[in-house]
């Protein structure tokens, strides 16, 4: 991407531009948007950004400015370096520690602790999609599950990404069947990659991992591999409450659904959505302004007609 719009506004504002930005269904999917705290010790001066694969036009301008209520903050235009952004953002990353997990790109050495697993995860496009607190938040619980006795024959994990959950579910449950899905198909060489990279088997058996892609559950493949124990999702707040009735409807009584990638001002709305589905709260986590649930579906529960 060679252009970048960027705001700067106080932390409510941004959030709020965020939240309308998955609002909008008919959002130009060139544009990629995303929201930060502009230093560590300004935790309430936020910046939101808008990368373009092109000059941005009046009515690219006009899009951005839109997701903003009231008074539209000034927009600067600016042209990027001819480099891999993604690549380059994530050069320097620092290690996640997580759980029994540590994760670094290959510029950081890896750990060498007993107990600990470690993942190596290149900087490329896929991994600079996701939020390092959503990440550790996940790693974090999805070890917390085992040590509290889960026990996972099936997962998925949907909006893989990088593949890195799934693979921290395969380390603590060694013989699932283990499926990963992405809708963006540069996905599929980067999970193959790092599955190679990391030690993760590839394949349809125990123990072994399937990517695919997919937009949400809709894939036959998700369909004819579930129901499972355990649905993985860190993607965002809109898609998880519009995915919430197929996450129900594809987990076994019991099971159980880990949700990252919403705000902690959008909890009550994917909540309220996965409780219309039959899920109930078993734990939560909060990693800045990031909430991480841990779900379970209810045994007694039956769809209610007509849906």
């Amino acid at each position: 991407m060679s252009w970048k719009i960027t705001a700067f506004a106080p932390r409510p504002v941004v959030e709020a531009a965020l939240i309308a930005h998955e609002d909008v269904f008919d959002w130009d999917p060139d544009i990629v948007i995303s929201g930060s705290e502009v230093a560590e010790d300004q935790p309430e001066d936020w910046r939101l950004e808008a990368w373009l694969p092109r000059r941005p036009t009046r009515a690219d301008r006009a899009a951005v400015a839109g997701l903003f209520a009231g008074d539209v903050p000034d927009l600067t235009v600016e042209k990027l370096p001819e480099t891999d952004w993604l690549t380059l953002s994530q050069q320097g990353v620092q290690p996640i520690r997580a759980g029994r997990f540590h994760v670094h790109t290959p510029e950081h050495p890896a750990a060498d602790e007993p107990g600990l697993r470690d993942f190596v995860i290149p900087a490329s496009q896929a991994f600079g999609t996701g939020q390092h607190a959503t990440t550790s938040g996940c790693l974090t619980m999805l070890t917390e599950m085992r040590r509290r006795g889960v026990i996972v024959r099936n997962c998925a994990d949907i909006g893989t990404g990088t593949g890195l959950l799934a693979f921290a579910a395969l380390d603590l449950w060694p013989r699932a069947l283990a499926t990963a899905s992405d809708i963006d198909h540069v996905c599929t060489g980067v999970v193959i990659d790092n599955a190679g990279a990391n030690g993760v088997p590839l394949g349809a058996g125990s123990g072994q991992l399937t990517m695919l892609i997919a937009d949400g559950m809709d894939h036959p493949l998700l369909t004819a591999r579930g129901p499972y124990d355990l649905i993985i999702a860190n993607i965002l707040a809109g898609p998880l409450i519009s995915l919430a009735p197929d996450f129900g409807r594809h987990l076994v009584p019991g099971g159980h659904l880990l949700l990252a990638g919403l705000l902690e001002t959008q909890e009550a709305q994917v909540r309220s959505a996965c409780r219309a589905a039959g899920l109930r709260l078993a734990a939560r986590l909060v990693r800045g302004d990031w909430s991480i649930l841990w779900l379970r579906k209810r045994t007694d529960w039956r769809r209610p007609r007509g849906r």
